[in-house]
């Protein structure tokens, strides 16, 4: 077994998602109260997405902080009302919040920030600016990544690694659609300026 195979392994997790399409609302209801066949399916849903997002944002124990988050989400889920895509929103804001939580409580530490290039969702095709992330973000970029500020780290991660849309991605970390593709977009350049200073110094 190859040096990189375990973190495959964990890439291809982190990219599991299993939408729950119509039966979500059913389930729901069945976890408000307590089944516990629908908490599984939930879990199953998002655990490997969320732990993914949270080891790529560089977390010191991202499947703790994954399960702190979930825990969280057990205490609260009776206040939560919406549809699948404001769920998954929901997780995400709740796992954002307790890694900022770990980072301030660990910020005397350096952090080593990361992006798992093999998490990367399928092609979603016709979305120019997926289709422009999936392009840049390779074993080569990794640098170029690590480059950029928290914030643009944030939206790439999570429009990568957790495979969230911009609206999605815009909730989590509480700015606007336009704020969120502002970052996105300045991300990309700022990847492409990298890319490009490091082909006329070779």
């Amino acid at each position: 077994m190859s040096a990189t195979d375990p973190n495959r392994r964990r890439a291809q997790e982190a990219r599991i998602s299993t939408r729950l399409g119509e039966s979500f609302g059913e389930v729901l209801v069945a976890a408000k109260t307590g089944a516990e066949w629908a908490w599984a399916a939930l879990y199953r849903s998002l655990a490997g997405q969320v732990t993914g997002y949270l080891r790529s944002r560089g977390a010191s124990d991202p499947e703790g902080v994954a399960s702190e988050a979930f825990l969280n989400v057990a205490r609260a889920i009776h206040s939560f009302n919406g549809d699948e895509s404001a769920f998954r929103s929901w997780i995400f804001v709740i796992a954002h919040r307790r890694l900022l939580d770990e980072r301030r409580a660990m910020s005397r530490r350096p952090r080593e920030i990361g992006l798992l290039v093999d998490s990367m969702p399928e092609p979603a095709g016709g979305n120019v600016e997926t289709e422009a992330v999936e392009r840049l973000i390779t074993d080569d970029l990794l640098r170029a990544f690590e480059q950029l500020t928290d914030a643009q780290r944030d939206v790439l991660s999570l429009r990568v690694v957790a495979a969230l849309s911009l609206d999605e991605t815009a909730r989590v970390i509480g700015r606007s659609l336009g704020a969120t593709k502002a970052l996105q977009r300045r991300a990309l350049e700022a990847m492409r300026a990298k890319i490009d200073l490091e082909d006329v110094t070779r």
